[in-house]
Protein backbone atom coordinates (compact mmCIF):
# COMPACT_ATOMS: atom_id res chain seq x y z
CA UNK A 1 0.00 0.00 0.00
CA UNK A 2 1.36 3.59 -0.63
CA UNK A 3 1.57 6.65 0.71
CA UNK A 4 -1.81 8.04 -1.14
CA UNK A 5 -3.83 4.72 -0.59
CA UNK A 6 -2.83 4.91 3.34
CA UNK A 7 -3.76 8.69 2.85
CA UNK A 8 -6.99 7.60 1.91
CA UNK A 9 -7.61 4.82 4.47
CA UNK A 10 -7.01 7.45 6.93
CA UNK A 11 -10.04 9.88 5.82
CA UNK A 12 -11.87 6.69 5.73
CA UNK A 13 -11.27 5.46 9.21
CA UNK A 14 -10.87 8.97 10.96
CA UNK A 15 -14.53 10.07 9.48
CA UNK A 16 -16.03 6.55 10.82
CA UNK A 17 -14.66 6.94 14.50
CA UNK A 18 -15.63 10.69 14.72
CA UNK A 19 -19.23 9.70 13.08
CA UNK A 20 -19.30 7.68 16.44
CA UNK A 21 -19.83 10.57 18.61
CA UNK A 22 -16.49 9.74 20.64
CA UNK A 23 -15.06 13.48 21.39
CA UNK A 24 -12.55 15.03 18.77
CA UNK A 25 -9.32 15.13 21.28
CA UNK A 26 -9.93 11.10 21.54
CA UNK A 27 -11.01 10.15 18.27
CA UNK A 28 -8.11 11.72 16.75
CA UNK A 29 -5.72 10.21 19.39
CA UNK A 30 -7.24 7.22 18.41
CA UNK A 31 -6.77 7.23 14.71
CA UNK A 32 -3.13 8.48 15.24
CA UNK A 33 -2.13 5.80 17.07
CA UNK A 34 -3.79 3.32 15.58
CA UNK A 35 -1.81 4.07 12.38
CA UNK A 36 1.56 4.28 13.96
CA UNK A 37 1.19 1.37 16.10
CA UNK A 38 0.00 -0.54 12.98
CA UNK A 39 2.24 0.39 10.35
CA UNK A 40 5.29 1.53 12.52
CA UNK A 41 5.47 -0.72 15.51
CA UNK A 42 5.16 -0.20 18.99
CA UNK A 43 8.51 1.87 19.06
CA UNK A 44 6.68 4.69 17.58
CA UNK A 45 4.73 5.75 20.99
CA UNK A 46 8.59 6.38 22.16
CA UNK A 47 7.43 9.98 21.18
CA UNK A 48 3.72 9.95 22.40
CA UNK A 49 4.60 11.98 25.13
CA UNK A 50 7.05 14.84 23.80
CA UNK A 51 5.30 15.42 20.37
CA UNK A 52 1.66 16.40 22.80
CA UNK A 53 3.55 18.84 25.26
CA UNK A 54 5.47 20.15 22.29
CA UNK A 55 2.40 20.80 20.49
CA UNK A 56 1.49 22.91 23.84
CA UNK A 57 4.69 24.64 24.60
CA UNK A 58 3.79 27.61 22.24
CA UNK A 59 3.77 30.72 24.16
CA UNK A 60 0.92 32.08 22.28
CA UNK A 61 -1.45 29.52 23.31
CA UNK A 62 -1.81 31.13 27.00
CA UNK A 63 -4.35 33.81 24.77
CA UNK A 64 -6.80 31.03 24.55
CA UNK A 65 -7.30 30.60 28.27
CA UNK A 66 -7.07 34.18 28.92
CA UNK A 67 -9.73 35.38 26.25
CA UNK A 68 -11.61 32.11 27.36
CA UNK A 69 -11.96 33.73 30.48
CA UNK A 70 -12.54 37.14 29.41
CA UNK A 71 -15.52 35.66 27.90
CA UNK A 72 -16.71 33.70 30.96
CA UNK A 73 -16.81 37.39 33.31
CA UNK A 74 -18.59 38.86 30.75
CA UNK A 75 -20.99 36.02 30.23
CA UNK A 76 -21.54 35.56 34.25
CA UNK A 77 -22.77 39.58 34.28
CA UNK A 78 -25.90 41.40 33.07
CA UNK A 79 -22.37 42.73 30.76
CA UNK A 80 -23.53 40.71 27.55
CA UNK A 81 -27.21 41.84 27.92
CA UNK A 82 -26.74 45.06 28.37
CA UNK A 83 -24.05 45.30 25.07
CA UNK A 84 -27.03 43.63 23.00
CA UNK A 85 -29.72 45.82 24.36
CA UNK A 86 -27.66 49.10 23.01
CA UNK A 87 -26.63 47.51 19.96
CA UNK A 88 -30.20 46.45 19.42
CA UNK A 89 -31.58 49.74 20.34
CA UNK A 90 -29.37 51.46 17.07
CA UNK A 91 -29.47 48.25 15.02
CA UNK A 92 -33.52 46.63 15.59
CA UNK A 93 -34.20 48.04 12.42
CA UNK A 94 -31.70 46.34 10.14
CA UNK A 95 -32.04 42.62 9.34
CA UNK A 96 -29.75 40.82 11.33
CA UNK A 97 -28.34 43.75 13.49
CA UNK A 98 -26.80 41.15 16.14
CA UNK A 99 -25.37 38.58 13.58
CA UNK A 100 -23.45 41.64 11.92
CA UNK A 101 -22.14 42.82 15.25
CA UNK A 102 -21.07 39.40 16.24
CA UNK A 103 -19.10 39.29 13.11
CA UNK A 104 -17.49 42.55 14.21
CA UNK A 105 -16.74 41.29 17.38
CA UNK A 106 -14.85 38.38 16.25
CA UNK A 107 -13.05 41.00 13.21
CA UNK A 108 -11.60 42.80 16.22
CA UNK A 109 -11.35 40.22 18.73
CA UNK A 110 -9.35 37.81 15.86
CA UNK A 111 -7.04 40.94 15.61
CA UNK A 112 -6.20 41.26 19.47
CA UNK A 113 -5.82 37.23 19.92
CA UNK A 114 -4.70 35.69 16.63
CA UNK A 115 -6.62 32.65 17.76
CA UNK A 116 -9.54 30.99 16.26
CA UNK A 117 -10.79 29.26 18.77
CA UNK A 118 -10.19 31.78 21.56
CA UNK A 119 -12.51 34.19 19.42
CA UNK A 120 -15.15 31.47 18.85
CA UNK A 121 -15.00 30.99 22.84
CA UNK A 122 -14.50 34.80 23.65
CA UNK A 123 -17.49 35.67 21.32
CA UNK A 124 -19.54 32.89 21.09
CA UNK A 125 -20.04 32.88 24.88
CA UNK A 126 -21.71 36.07 24.79
CA UNK A 127 -23.24 36.00 21.89
CA UNK A 128 -24.96 32.66 20.97
CA UNK A 129 -27.79 32.77 23.76
CA UNK A 130 -28.34 36.41 23.17
CA UNK A 131 -29.08 36.03 19.58
CA UNK A 132 -31.20 33.08 20.07
CA UNK A 133 -32.77 34.49 22.83
CA UNK A 134 -33.56 37.48 20.35
CA UNK A 135 -35.08 35.16 17.45
CA UNK A 136 -32.19 34.37 15.78
CA UNK A 137 -32.22 30.90 14.30
CA UNK A 138 -29.50 28.43 15.99
CA UNK A 139 -27.79 27.71 12.70
CA UNK A 140 -27.53 31.26 12.05
CA UNK A 141 -26.31 32.07 15.45
CA UNK A 142 -23.53 29.59 15.62
CA UNK A 143 -22.43 29.53 11.82
CA UNK A 144 -22.18 32.75 12.36
CA UNK A 145 -19.56 32.81 15.33
CA UNK A 146 -17.89 29.53 13.98
CA UNK A 147 -16.87 31.56 10.79
CA UNK A 148 -16.42 34.72 12.01
CA UNK A 149 -13.78 32.81 14.73
CA UNK A 150 -11.69 31.87 11.34
CA UNK A 151 -10.94 35.58 11.01
CA UNK A 152 -8.25 34.95 13.93
CA UNK A 153 -5.87 33.54 11.54
CA UNK A 154 -6.32 35.94 9.12
CA UNK A 155 -6.26 39.30 10.63
CA UNK A 156 -2.66 40.30 12.07
CA UNK A 157 -1.18 39.23 14.41
CA UNK A 158 -1.45 35.87 12.99
CA UNK A 159 0.38 32.73 14.13
CA UNK A 160 -0.38 30.77 11.21
CA UNK A 161 1.11 33.73 8.64
CA UNK A 162 4.89 33.70 11.40
CA UNK A 163 4.76 29.78 10.80
CA UNK A 164 4.31 30.30 6.53
CA UNK A 165 6.74 33.28 7.13
CA UNK A 166 9.57 30.69 8.41
CA UNK A 167 8.68 28.31 6.90
CA UNK A 168 8.84 29.70 3.21
CA UNK A 169 11.42 32.76 4.53
CA UNK A 170 9.14 34.94 3.63
CA UNK A 171 8.98 38.57 5.41
CA UNK A 172 6.83 37.71 8.57
CA UNK A 173 5.80 42.07 8.39
CA UNK A 174 4.91 41.51 4.61
CA UNK A 175 2.40 38.60 5.42
CA UNK A 176 0.43 40.91 8.47
CA UNK A 177 -0.10 43.74 6.25
CA UNK A 178 -0.96 41.49 3.26
CA UNK A 179 -3.68 40.00 5.75
CA UNK A 180 -5.73 43.42 6.84
CA UNK A 181 -7.88 43.73 3.39
CA UNK A 182 -8.64 40.11 3.16
CA UNK A 183 -9.68 40.31 6.65
CA UNK A 184 -11.57 43.01 5.84
CA UNK A 185 -13.15 41.62 2.38
CA UNK A 186 -13.29 38.64 4.35
CA UNK A 187 -15.61 40.06 7.13
CA UNK A 188 -17.82 42.59 5.15
CA UNK A 189 -18.64 39.51 2.78
CA UNK A 190 -19.63 37.53 6.09
CA UNK A 191 -22.00 40.92 6.73
CA UNK A 192 -23.41 41.05 3.73
CA UNK A 193 -24.98 37.33 3.90
CA UNK A 194 -25.94 37.77 7.22
CA UNK A 195 -28.09 40.54 6.09
CA UNK A 196 -29.26 39.01 3.07
CA UNK A 197 -30.14 35.96 4.75
CA UNK A 198 -32.00 37.56 8.14
CA UNK A 199 -33.85 39.76 5.43
CA UNK A 200 -35.05 36.39 3.32
CA UNK A 201 -35.78 34.53 6.50
CA UNK A 202 -37.66 37.67 8.03
CA UNK A 203 -35.51 36.81 11.10
CA UNK A 204 -35.69 40.19 13.26
CA UNK A 205 -35.07 41.14 16.84
CA UNK A 206 -38.67 40.72 18.52
CA UNK A 207 -38.89 44.87 18.76
CA UNK A 208 -38.17 44.90 15.09
CA UNK A 209 -41.57 47.08 14.69
CA UNK A 210 -40.34 49.36 17.64
CA UNK A 211 -38.40 52.92 16.59
CA UNK A 212 -36.65 53.85 19.35
CA UNK A 213 -36.22 57.43 20.17
CA UNK A 214 -32.93 59.32 20.43
CA UNK A 215 -33.31 59.33 24.34
CA UNK A 216 -33.68 56.09 24.66
CA UNK A 217 -30.48 55.17 22.37
CA UNK A 218 -28.23 57.34 24.18
CA UNK A 219 -29.72 56.21 27.33
CA UNK A 220 -27.85 52.74 27.16
CA UNK A 221 -24.54 54.28 25.70
CA UNK A 222 -23.00 54.62 28.66
CA UNK A 223 -23.16 50.85 29.13
CA UNK A 224 -21.14 50.12 26.65
CA UNK A 225 -18.49 52.09 27.74
CA UNK A 226 -17.15 49.32 30.39
CA UNK A 227 -16.51 47.11 26.92
CA UNK A 228 -14.66 49.89 25.31
CA UNK A 229 -12.47 50.15 28.23
CA UNK A 230 -11.55 46.65 27.96
CA UNK A 231 -10.68 46.32 23.89
CA UNK A 232 -8.87 50.36 24.38
CA UNK A 233 -6.71 48.82 26.88
CA UNK A 234 -5.82 45.48 25.32
CA UNK A 235 -5.19 47.64 21.90
CA UNK A 236 -2.99 49.88 23.56
CA UNK A 237 -1.34 46.75 25.31
CA UNK A 238 -0.93 44.48 22.29
CA UNK A 239 0.05 47.50 19.62
CA UNK A 240 1.88 49.93 21.63
CA UNK A 241 4.71 47.56 22.56
CA UNK A 242 3.68 47.33 25.99
CA UNK A 243 3.22 43.58 25.65
CA UNK A 244 2.92 40.55 23.18
CA UNK A 245 -0.42 38.86 21.97
CA UNK A 246 -0.23 36.35 25.02
CA UNK A 247 0.25 39.28 27.89
CA UNK A 248 -2.66 41.31 26.27
CA UNK A 249 -5.03 38.41 26.32
CA UNK A 250 -3.73 38.93 30.40
CA UNK A 251 -4.68 42.01 30.11
CA UNK A 252 -8.04 41.34 28.88
CA UNK A 253 -9.09 39.36 31.08
CA UNK A 254 -7.77 41.13 33.78
CA UNK A 255 -9.72 44.02 32.78
CA UNK A 256 -13.20 41.95 32.17
CA UNK A 257 -12.50 40.79 35.95
CA UNK A 258 -12.61 43.95 37.08
CA UNK A 259 -15.80 45.00 35.13
CA UNK A 260 -17.85 42.58 36.08
CA UNK A 261 -16.55 42.87 40.17
CA UNK A 262 -16.67 46.71 40.35
CA UNK A 263 -19.99 47.47 37.87
CA UNK A 264 -21.84 44.79 37.93
CA UNK A 265 -20.83 43.86 41.53
CA UNK A 266 -20.08 39.78 40.61
CA UNK A 267 -17.96 39.67 43.62
CA UNK A 268 -18.72 36.94 45.78
CA UNK A 269 -15.71 33.81 45.70
CA UNK A 270 -18.59 31.47 44.29
CA UNK A 271 -19.19 33.32 41.64
CA UNK A 272 -15.57 34.47 40.72
CA UNK A 273 -15.14 30.84 40.99
CA UNK A 274 -17.48 30.09 38.36
CA UNK A 275 -15.75 32.16 35.96
CA UNK A 276 -12.44 30.60 36.67
CA UNK A 277 -14.28 26.98 36.39
CA UNK A 278 -15.99 27.40 33.44
CA UNK A 279 -12.85 28.88 31.75
CA UNK A 280 -10.72 26.28 32.97
CA UNK A 281 -13.28 23.92 31.63
CA UNK A 282 -13.53 25.18 27.92
CA UNK A 283 -9.34 26.25 27.68
CA UNK A 284 -8.59 22.44 28.31
CA UNK A 285 -10.93 20.78 26.07
CA UNK A 286 -9.65 23.44 22.90
CA UNK A 287 -6.02 22.57 24.46
CA UNK A 288 -6.41 18.46 24.28
CA UNK A 289 -8.21 19.01 20.99
CA UNK A 290 -4.71 20.96 19.60
CA UNK A 291 -2.82 18.67 21.48
CA UNK A 292 -4.38 15.38 19.69
CA UNK A 293 -4.55 17.55 16.44
CA UNK A 294 -0.21 17.78 16.90
CA UNK A 295 0.11 14.24 17.36
CA UNK A 296 -2.45 13.11 14.72
CA UNK A 297 -0.30 15.74 11.94
CA UNK A 298 3.07 13.74 13.47
CA UNK A 299 0.81 10.40 12.08
CA UNK A 300 0.58 12.02 8.35
CA UNK A 301 3.76 13.91 8.40
CA UNK A 302 5.73 10.27 9.48
CA UNK A 303 3.66 8.00 7.22
CA UNK A 304 4.36 10.93 4.85
CA UNK A 305 1.34 11.26 3.47
CA UNK A 306 0.77 14.88 3.08
CA UNK A 307 4.10 14.99 1.66
CA UNK A 308 3.54 12.74 -0.94
CA UNK A 309 0.19 14.28 -2.16
CA UNK A 310 2.08 17.36 -2.80
CA UNK A 311 5.02 15.94 -4.45
CA UNK A 312 2.43 14.25 -6.68
CA UNK A 313 1.25 17.70 -7.75
CA UNK A 314 4.35 19.08 -8.25
CA UNK A 315 5.44 16.23 -10.89
CA UNK A 316 2.32 17.69 -12.87
CA UNK A 317 2.67 19.91 -15.82
CA UNK A 318 -0.09 21.52 -16.16
CA UNK A 319 -1.21 25.37 -16.47
CA UNK A 320 -0.18 27.31 -13.36
CA UNK A 321 -3.82 28.49 -12.67
CA UNK A 322 -5.09 24.76 -12.52
CA UNK A 323 -2.24 24.05 -10.60
CA UNK A 324 -3.27 26.80 -7.98
CA UNK A 325 -6.91 24.99 -8.07
CA UNK A 326 -4.92 21.65 -7.28
CA UNK A 327 -3.08 23.16 -4.43
CA UNK A 328 -6.07 25.00 -3.23
CA UNK A 329 -8.09 21.54 -2.84
CA UNK A 330 -4.89 19.80 -1.31
CA UNK A 331 -4.65 22.32 1.29
CA UNK A 332 -9.07 21.97 1.58
CA UNK A 333 -8.59 18.46 1.92
CA UNK A 334 -5.54 18.56 4.26
CA UNK A 335 -7.57 20.98 6.19
CA UNK A 336 -10.59 18.63 6.74
CA UNK A 337 -8.24 16.55 8.96
CA UNK A 338 -5.06 18.63 10.31
CA UNK A 339 -4.43 21.99 12.33
CA UNK A 340 -3.40 24.58 10.43
CA UNK A 341 0.31 24.76 11.78
CA UNK A 342 0.98 21.18 11.26
CA UNK A 343 -0.13 21.61 7.33
CA UNK A 344 1.80 24.88 6.84
CA UNK A 345 5.28 23.13 8.66
CA UNK A 346 4.68 19.74 6.37
CA UNK A 347 3.58 21.27 2.87
CA UNK A 348 5.46 24.63 2.67
CA UNK A 349 9.13 23.59 2.38
CA UNK A 350 7.59 21.08 -0.91
CA UNK A 351 4.95 24.07 -2.20
CA UNK A 352 6.85 26.97 -1.70
CA UNK A 353 9.73 25.98 -4.53
CA UNK A 354 6.48 25.33 -7.18
CA UNK A 355 4.26 28.60 -6.08
CA UNK A 356 8.13 30.13 -6.81
CA UNK A 357 9.10 28.60 -10.34
CA UNK A 358 5.12 28.92 -11.48
CA UNK A 359 5.71 32.96 -11.10
CA UNK A 360 3.12 33.41 -7.85
CA UNK A 361 4.43 36.29 -4.95
CA UNK A 362 5.09 33.68 -1.95
CA UNK A 363 3.15 36.77 0.20
CA UNK A 364 0.66 36.88 -2.28
CA UNK A 365 -0.13 33.23 -1.42
CA UNK A 366 0.49 33.19 2.08
CA UNK A 367 -2.68 35.01 2.33
CA UNK A 368 -4.36 32.40 -0.19
CA UNK A 369 -3.61 29.61 2.18
CA UNK A 370 -4.04 31.19 5.17
CA UNK A 371 -7.70 31.52 4.16
CA UNK A 372 -8.11 27.85 3.01
CA UNK A 373 -6.90 27.53 6.56
CA UNK A 374 -9.83 29.22 7.42
CA UNK A 375 -11.94 26.84 5.65
CA UNK A 376 -10.29 23.84 7.45
CA UNK A 377 -11.40 25.01 10.88
CA UNK A 378 -15.06 24.60 10.26
CA UNK A 379 -14.57 22.02 7.44
CA UNK A 380 -15.65 18.34 9.53
CA UNK A 381 -14.26 15.93 10.22
CA UNK A 382 -11.47 18.03 12.41
CA UNK A 383 -13.43 21.33 11.84
CA UNK A 384 -12.21 22.57 15.27
CA UNK A 385 -14.53 25.81 15.24
CA UNK A 386 -17.50 23.50 14.84
CA UNK A 387 -16.58 21.79 18.29
CA UNK A 388 -15.90 24.69 20.00
CA UNK A 389 -18.75 26.41 19.34
CA UNK A 390 -20.54 23.02 19.97
CA UNK A 391 -18.92 23.32 23.42
CA UNK A 392 -20.26 26.18 24.38
CA UNK A 393 -24.08 25.54 22.77
CA UNK A 394 -24.47 21.69 23.59
CA UNK A 395 -27.65 21.62 23.03
CA UNK A 396 -27.37 22.80 19.03
CA UNK A 397 -26.46 19.33 17.20
CA UNK A 398 -22.93 19.51 14.79
CA UNK A 399 -25.29 19.01 11.59
CA UNK A 400 -27.14 22.40 12.39
CA UNK A 401 -23.83 24.39 12.87
CA UNK A 402 -22.60 22.99 9.49
CA UNK A 403 -25.59 23.89 8.07
CA UNK A 404 -24.90 27.43 9.40
CA UNK A 405 -21.22 27.63 8.16
CA UNK A 406 -21.73 26.41 5.13
CA UNK A 407 -23.04 29.94 2.93
CA UNK A 408 -19.95 31.44 5.24
CA UNK A 409 -17.42 28.98 3.71
CA UNK A 410 -18.94 30.14 0.35
CA UNK A 411 -17.92 33.46 1.17
CA UNK A 412 -14.67 32.19 1.47
CA UNK A 413 -14.08 30.71 -1.67
CA UNK A 414 -15.21 33.81 -2.84
CA UNK A 415 -13.25 35.70 -1.57
CA UNK A 416 -9.79 33.50 -2.98
CA UNK A 417 -11.33 33.80 -6.16
CA UNK A 418 -11.60 37.28 -5.92
CA UNK A 419 -7.79 38.16 -4.59
CA UNK A 420 -6.89 35.24 -7.33
CA UNK A 421 -8.06 38.01 -10.35
CA UNK A 422 -7.54 41.20 -8.01
CA UNK A 423 -4.01 40.32 -6.46
CA UNK A 424 -3.49 43.71 -5.26
CA UNK A 425 -6.19 43.27 -2.26
CA UNK A 426 -3.48 41.18 -0.54
CA UNK A 427 -0.15 42.55 -2.05
CA UNK A 428 -0.84 46.67 -2.39
CA UNK A 429 -0.21 47.31 1.34
CA UNK A 430 2.56 45.38 1.96
CA UNK A 431 4.27 47.04 -1.54
CA UNK A 432 3.38 50.60 -0.44
CA UNK A 433 4.30 50.50 3.38
CA UNK A 434 7.45 48.11 2.71
CA UNK A 435 8.69 48.89 -0.86
CA UNK A 436 12.55 49.28 -0.35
Amino acid sequence: MNELQIGALICAVTILVLATGIPIAFGLGIVALLFLVTLEGWSSLDFLAETLFAGLEDFTLVSIPMFIIMGAAVASSRAGGDLYEALNRWLNRVPGSLVISNLGACALFAALTGSSPATCAAIGKMGIPEMRKRGYSADLATGAIAAGGTLGILIPPSVTMILYGIASETSIGKLFLAGVFPGLLLTGLFMVWALFISWKRGERPADFARRYTITEKLALLPRVVPFMVVIAGVVYALYGGIATPSEAAGVGALLCLLMVVLIYKVWRPVDLWAILRDGMRESGMILMIIATSILFGYMMASLYVTQSIAEWIAALEINRWFLMLLINILLLIAGCFLPPAAIILMTTPILAPIIANAGFDPVWFGVILTINMELGLITPPVGLNLFVINGIAPDVRLPVILKGALPFMACMVLAIILICIFPEIATWLPEVLMSP
